[in-house]
């Protein structure tokens, strides 16, 4: 079984500042750092690292060769990941004291992807294999349609939130995992609850309060609370959560140990300064303990 990852590749460029600065200011960081980021790019070593075989499809530009090295090294299968002549998407990440952040994007060859490129490489996909998307490329929904003719399991995370990228997808959608804010813009924009989707099931991530599962075929709703940790960094936590949350189900377990599982893995990811280079592989989100 194969998670195919339609997603972002990113320089992500960190900036620590003593608070998130307003309109109109001016703040010195007190440090600078490069790393690999991107929802796609992120969601797609937290797959790999939870132990599911995991083939990126994305686009770089000629600067972002290393970002294609660095995901290998990472375990991901990078051969459907093209050159394009955009510049590689970037993000200038903001860090507070308190772990919060601020995020800027600049998406270039991330939403340059060639249809073709995207129908070529899911052409070997079967009904065995998961398909997994984000808001940060083009060709999202001819994607999707073309997973979901195949028998796919079709996963979105409806980040960074498009009221009307979501949409045209739903109907194609297994799972659909978003934040608590993302889930309210969603029903504002079509006047459904998380429950009330035409989707199987909704996983609706709540920060220091955990998740909630809708199972909407049962009209079940299930809390899973959050482990308690002292976070630093809240960047990619989200994206961790949906990474690890797809390859549990990728790997046979039920939707409940596969929330647990991702919930653990980004309690452990709110923990570290990054995103990518810094995601937990299984051995340590199996060995967590916390003090309850």
């Amino acid at each position: 079984m194969t998670i195919y990852n339609l997603g972002s590749i990113n320089a992500d460029l960190f900036y620590r500042v003593p608070h998130l600065p307003q309109a109109g200011e001016t703040l010195a960081a007190t440090s600078h750092e490069r790393g690999l980021g991107g929802k796609g790019a992120n969601m797609s070593v937290a797959a790999a690292r939870a132990g599911s075989h995991v083939i990126h499809i994305g686009a770089v530009g000629e600067d972002g060769r290393w970002a294609i090295q660095r995901l290998l090294e990472y375990g991901v299968d990078t051969r459907h990941i093209t050159l394009s002549t955009e510049v590689t998407g970037h993000a200038i990440i903001a860090v507070d004291d308190a772990g919060e952040n601020a995020i800027l994007l600049h998406p270039g060859a991330n939403r340059a992807l060639s249809e073709t490129d995207i129908a070529l490489a899911l052409d070997s996909a079967g009904s065995e294999d998961s398909f997994l998307f984000q808001n940060e490329t083009n060709a999202q929904r001819d994607a999707a349609e073309f997973a979901s003719a195949r028998g796919m399991r079709v996963i979105h995370a409806a980040a960074p939130f498009d009221a009307d990228a979501v949409r045209a997808v739903l109907p194609l959608l297994d799972l659909l995992v978003l934040n608590a804010v993302e889930a309210a813009q969603l029903r504002d924009a079509t006047g459904q609850a998380p429950g009330e989707l035409p989707v199987r099931d909704v996983v609706v991530t709540l920060g220091g309060d955990g998740c909630r599962w809708y199972n909407t075929d049962l009209g079940e709703v299930q809390e899973f609370p959050a482990l308690p940790v002292t976070p630093v960094d809240t960047t990619g936590a989200g994206d961790t959560f949906t990474g690890y949350l797809a390859a549990g189900l990728d790997r046979g377990m039920p939707m409940a140990q596969a929330i647990t599982l991702a919930g653990k893995a980004a309690a452990i990811m709110v923990t570290r300064h990054g995103t990518a280079d810094v995601i937990p592989d299984l051995k340590d989100v199996q060995d967590f303990t916390f003090e309850p």
